[in-house]
């Protein structure tokens, strides 16, 4: 590109967005890349503060940052991810579904540690909705060579940063513990919860029970649910280390593999988690928190569960530097530093 005063640039063509800021009002370009500067438009670009302005040169060994910006979204981009318009030679990443995100934390890093060129992002792991920005795209500079831009894409790899996992249709089962709710002693406010929470990602509940704090009774009940083919079973209550709570034994029995009891997160360290047969069906102990508390260890996995992921133990292990949460006086989870 060549630098040259504003007023001596008619019949040249622009090699970047003019963007003009007015405040409370825009924030736009008022002149796009590959735009033929002509008379009228001198007092605008004077007026945006342009008294000087680089026009293009064409140079085969530098990309222009629209091209670059291209390139870069070719590596983040996966399936169920549409682009934006490229403006001021960003380009963003929008969901076309509701679905897990997935980040390639290494590559990503490795990319943006080359220099000059960028890729911010949501945090993985965590749900989007459709229409949701995933990520935005652009270089430093408003040229970069191509040399560089080759070396962004062999750090980046043939499959792309970010994958978009949809959420599946899941049938789920709810087994509710303790004397107190079969018995009829107290109301049951724990079911009304989880059928909330599974509705946030299309999981339906198919089946319900409450059962008394005998295992074997709580075991059967499980079993009966798997035996009918549930995608899921959740057990509610009796998840403490209490002698009478009995929930953790009674997954055990089913023959279920337990991946973890017990998670680095508050509210939620008495999380169960285990897989059940081939298929790998999930079985999980919710802990009582789950029942008052407005976001727990549930919200942090389940989106991953409804994703169709098989988590492991260290998955869970690695939940507890952002797994504190601040019981905001307004919540506005996922948006704030609660699991990440």
């Amino acid at each position: 590109m060549k630098l040259m005063r504003t007023e001596d640039a008619v019949g040249q063509v622009l090699c970047h967005d003019i963007t003009q800021i007015i405040k409370g009002v825009t924030k736009d370009a008022v002149f796009r890349k590959g735009h033929i500067i002509t008379e009228e438009d001198i007092p605008v670009l004077l007026s945006v503060g342009k008294d000087h302005i680089y026009i293009w040169e064409n140079n085969e060994n530098m990309l222009h940052e629209n091209d670059a910006a291209k390139i870069l979204y070719d590596m983040c981009a996966n399936k169920h991810m549409t682009p934006s318009e490229i403006k001021e030679g960003k380009i963003e990443l929008i969901a076309e579904c509701d679905g897990l995100l997935k980040v390639d934390t290494e590559r990503l890093n490795a990319v943006n540690a080359l220099g000059e060129v960028m890729i911010a992002c949501r945090h993985g792991n965590f749900p989007v909705k459709k229409g949701d920005k995933i990520a935005g795209t652009r270089i430093i500079p408003l040229v970069i060579e191509k040399e560089k831009m080759e070396r962004a894409k062999k750090l980046a790899g043939e499959e792309p940063i970010f994958e978009l996992i949809p959420f599946k249709k899941m049938k789920a089962a709810i087994v509710n513990t303790g004397n107190e709710v079969f018995y009829g002693r107290i109301k049951d406010t724990f079911t009304p919860v989880i059928i909330e929470k599974l509705k946030e990602y299309g999981a339906e509940v198919v089946g319900h029970v409450v059962s008394d704090d005998n295992h074997e009774h709580i075991t059967a009940a499980i079993q009966k649910f798997l035996d009918e083919g549930v995608d899921m079973v959740l057990c509610t209550g009796g998840m403490s280390v209490d002698p009478d709570d009995r929930t953790p034994l009674a997954i055990k029995n089913t023959g279920a593999e337990i991946v973890t009891y017990g998670a680095p997160v508050l509210p939620g360290a008495m999380f169960l988690l285990s897989y059940y047969g081939e298929k790998k069906r999930p079985v999980i102990g919710l802990p009582g928190c789950v029942m008052y508390a407005k976001r727990t260890i549930f919200d942090l996995v389940l989106p991953r569960i409804v994703a169709g992921e098989i988590l492991k133990k260290a998955d869970i292990d690695t939940l507890g530097e952002g797994g504190l949460c601040l019981n905001c006086p307004v919540c506005t989870f996922p948006n704030c530093g609660f699991g990440k």
